[in-house]
């Protein structure tokens, strides 16, 4: 069942239409909105992320759940000049930053502790489309920092 709705791209788009609609609080402060550019074509393409982490009040990290295959990571890499929409807020204009690995294990760290059963769940999903273990520093999880422009 859960697998037929990732297939389904019209449920998967609902909450990028929520969040230009300025409704992104619905999904609370865990979620952004990420607008990036793709890296062949140029045009603007959007994916809603999970927030693990607030190191500041003007920057935000998430986790490439895909590894560094997915699509929006592979633009970030390119082209680091994104937009972020957060709750009923966005754009702001952000830069993306691939976290080092000391980074990106204390920011994981930070998330188990606060949500360890999020964590519980997540794991094994993430394993899985990985394609290999997570140790406890986050090895094969890529992590993108966005900073807010002028902050």
């Amino acid at each position: 069942m859960a697998t037929q709705a990732l297939r389904n791209r019209r449920l998967m788009r609902t909450p990028i239409v929520l969040y230009r609609a300025r409704l992104g609080f619905l999904f609370g402060q865990r979620m952004l909105m990420l607008e990036h550019i793709g890296r062949k074509t140029g045009n603007r393409r959007y994916v809603v992320l999970e927030v693990i982490d607030r190191p500041d009040s003007g920057s935000y990290v998430v986790v490439s759940g895909f590894g560094t295959r997915a699509q929006w990571y592979r633009n970030v890499v390119a082209n680091p000049d994104v937009r972020v929409w957060s709750r009923s807020r966005g754009p702001a204009r952000a830069t993306a930053d691939i976290l080092p690995a000391d980074r990106a294990a204390a920011c994981l760290d930070r998330y188990v502790r606060r949500h360890p059963e999020a964590w519980e769940t997540m794991k094994p999903a993430l394993e899985n489309t990985l394609g290999s273990p997570i140790d406890d520093r986050g090895a094969a999880l890529p992590m993108v920092q966005f900073r807010l422009a002028g902050r």
